[in-house]
């Protein structure tokens, strides 16, 4: 039986609400989801980049760093999808300088209050954070000239409509890109069930096919695969500090012959 939606939504929210909440260290600077629990410094993030955003932002729930690969100009608006603590946000917003602006969108509450709060004590001006699912963007049609989204999109069960959602948003010949997890093979039902894993950005990633299909039918043209990777070890590996549990082995090394961690860029046409 198929994990209900309402209910993974609530287990979504309460798991990155207690991440953005988090005050102690276990093993490292915060309880870590989707990417390394020593921060993003091995996600594809330079020393340059982790330097120029605020410290509280980098939660390290990443697989991948989609603004490196974003070509972001000045003036530019850019929309983050399940923006978090906000780090692609504040890398992005020093990318577009003063006539930009950056949007990150996020539907835990925690988290929204948390980016902002960073937002305001960092003095960033041109970063706004808006409590919504990214299912529902509340951003008007066609004012975005770039999306970016990071190890998000897996978690929803509304693959379609967020890119529905993202094409609506994007002015013609806007741009997408998503870094994410995704399958080569389905996962066994035992692990599609599994909610831990869910939260934890693994059993509700999509077939690759399928989500490049996905992408298409939303209407998005040159849709390619620019980076792939293996899942970062942290996000499986028995005994990390997020979560209730420990993720076997065996089922961890099983996960990571069937998944990776890719980057998509894409673009709505003119």
């Amino acid at each position: 039986m198929e994990l209900e939606e309402e209910r993974i939504k609530e287990e979504i929210r309460k798991r990155y609400g207690e991440i953005a909440t988090f005050k102690g260290s276990c093993c490292g600077p915060s309880p870590s989801c989707c990417g390394a629990p020593m921060g993003s410094g091995g996600l594809g993030y330079s020393p340059g980049d982790l330097s120029s955003a605020p410290p509280e932002s980098d939660l390290a729930l990443g697989c991948g760093n989609p603004v490196a690969l974003a070509h972001l100009e000045e003036g530019e608006v850019v929309v983050d999808l399940g923006s978090g603590g906000g780090l692609d946000c504040f890398l992005a917003a020093e990318r577009v300088g003063e006539e930009g602006l950056v949007i990150g969108v996020d539907m835990t509450p925690e988290m929204i209050s948390r980016a902002r709060r960073t937002a305001e004590e960092y003095g960033f001006k041109n970063v706004e954070f808006r409590l919504e699912e990214i299912e529902n963007l509340p951003v008007a049609d066609g004012s975005a000239d770039v999306i970016i989204s990071n190890c998000v999109v897996n978690l929803s069960t509304r693959k379609q409509r967020v890119f529905e959602e993202a094409f609506r948003v994007l002015k013609p010949g806007g741009r997408l890109i998503l870094s994410d997890v995704v399958l080569y093979e389905e996962l066994p039902p035992e692990i599609r069930r599994d909610m831990e894993l869910y939260t934890g950005c693994v059993a509700g990633a999509s077939l690759l096919g399928d989500y490049l299909k996905m992408m298409e039918g939303a209407g998005f043209v040159d849709v390619k695969v620019v980076e792939e990777k293996p899942i970062p070890w942290d996000l499986l590996s028995p005994g990390s500090c997020c979560g209730d549990g420990e993720v076997d082995r065996e089922v961890a090394a099983q996960i990571k012959a069937l998944a990776a961690s890719v980057t998509i860029t894409a673009r709505k046409p003119t």
